[in-house]
């Protein structure tokens, strides 16, 4: 009788945990944009810098626009893609064809923070469970830059593991951002 009551409250506890989660969720677009103040100009204007970086460049596709955002000598440290401005664009290029450019970022942000010459943006991102492909969950995610004395993007980071399939986690996802 033990080992069926301990076999049941632990069936009770993992299936609570399993799906316990409080998804994160990103603000409103048109709170978007105060995520972007700060009280130090520099770190609000590198802030704006990566904001319409990823607006224009990176969620529109707007890949000729690149040079205004990126240094030349771009350092990837995604594990995916190597470094540099034109393999991002050449990627991107055939990754995101072009698309309106809006005023807020697609993906779900809830936070974006400055601080010397870093700023990370924060967001939702849904992900499938490998093991268990019926389950669907969201994850905190992060792209952190690193902007050079001329104001562009020289460095980015994110917790990105080796893709499966070619494609980023959740990227099954992505569509959604478009509605």
């Amino acid at each position: 009788m033990k080992k069926i009551l301990a076999c049941a409250v632990w069936l009770l506890a993992f299936g609570t945990l399993a799906h316990a989660q409080i998804a994160p969720t990103g603000v409103s677009h048109a709170e978007q944009v105060k995520l972007l103040a700060s009280k130090d100009p520099a770190l609000a204007r590198n802030k704006r810098h990566v904001f319409d970086f990823w607006r224009i460049v990176y969620e529109g596709g707007h890949v000729e626009q690149a040079a205004q955002y990126m240094a030349e000598g771009y350092v990837q440290h995604n594990p995916n893609l190597p470094s540099g401005r034109e393999t991002f664009v050449n990627f991107f290029k055939t990754a995101r064809p072009p698309k309106p450019i809006v005023a807020y970022l697609k993906m779900p942000v809830f936070a974006i923070v400055a601080e010397g010459d870093r700023v990370s943006v924060f967001s939702a991102r849904k992900v499938r469970d490998r093991a268990h492909p019926d389950h669907i969950y969201t994850i905190t995610w992060f792209d952190m830059f690193r902007i050079d004395e001329q104001g562009l993007i020289a460095e980015h980071w994110d917790p990105s593991e080796a893709w499966v399939d070619g494609k980023p986690p959740g990227a099954e996802f992505f569509a959604e951002w478009d509605k």
